[in-house]
């Protein structure tokens, strides 16, 4: 069986990212939505990029942000990857694209079968397809803990990359494999013991089920 790649996401300490590089998860997700409990400032983020230097991939996760602020945080945290988690349009996504010129993760709310079919309108622009859990409107866009019915992504069949986010935790993340045969698997809420605070000792957890599975 192919490999199945680990991100964890929301980390905003030397400690948590540390532990991060250790279990030898594949990326690390800095979350620069300011509403967020796993908010990381500008400053934040240059000392966390300069310690993870090129020993993982970084991930920044922004929400319908514009150019400027993009621009600001993919510089200070030395960020790899874009994961676009807002209601970013194709066209918005392929701007991002060709602006900055890194790899673009374009991430999809599943609540039923013909969300998982608006992957198809990214197929040409986004270099990644997360799927994640549908939130309750008005609240945060993802890192709330909800999972969605994981055999709804047995409809997927574009040609993008793809991967699975929403309620993964080290207790489920076997079965979320195993049901949906996700080539990634990407934890916030968790492997945290309290909103925005990451456990170390959860993280490790996390990566070692994701290979038992």
């Amino acid at each position: 069986m192919t490999r199945v790649s680990i991100k964890i996401c929301g980390i905003t300490t030397p400690q948590t990212l540390e532990a991060t590089i250790a279990a030898r998860a594949d990326y690390v997700g800095f979350n620069f939505y300011p509403p967020s409990p796993r908010f990381l400032s500008l400053e934040g983020a240059a000392q966390l990029g300069a310690l993870a230097g090129d020993s993982i991939a970084k991930v920044g996760l922004f929400v319908d942000a514009d150019d400027h602020a993009i621009a600001q945080a993919a510089a200070a945290g030395k960020i790899d990857i874009l994961q676009l988690h807002g209601a970013e349009t194709p066209e918005r996504v392929a701007e991002v694209k060709t602006r900055f010129g890194l790899p673009v993760w374009k991430v999809l709310p599943v609540a039923a079968g013909r969300d998982v079919g608006m992957a198809t309108a990214y197929r040409e622009v986004a270099d990644f397809i997360l799927f994640d859990a549908k939130t309750p409107k008005g609240s945060l866009p993802g890192g709330m803990g909800l999972a969605f019915d994981w055999s709804l992504l047995e409809l997927y069949r574009g040609p993008t990359p793809w991967g699975l986010a929403g309620g993964l935790t080290p207790a489920n993340v076997g079965e979320a494999i195993r049901t949906t045969h996700a080539p990634l698997v990407d934890t916030s809420s968790g492997v945290e013991s309290a909103p925005g605070v990451k456990d170390a000792d959860k993280i490790a957890e996390f990566c070692k089920a994701v290979r038992a599975a």
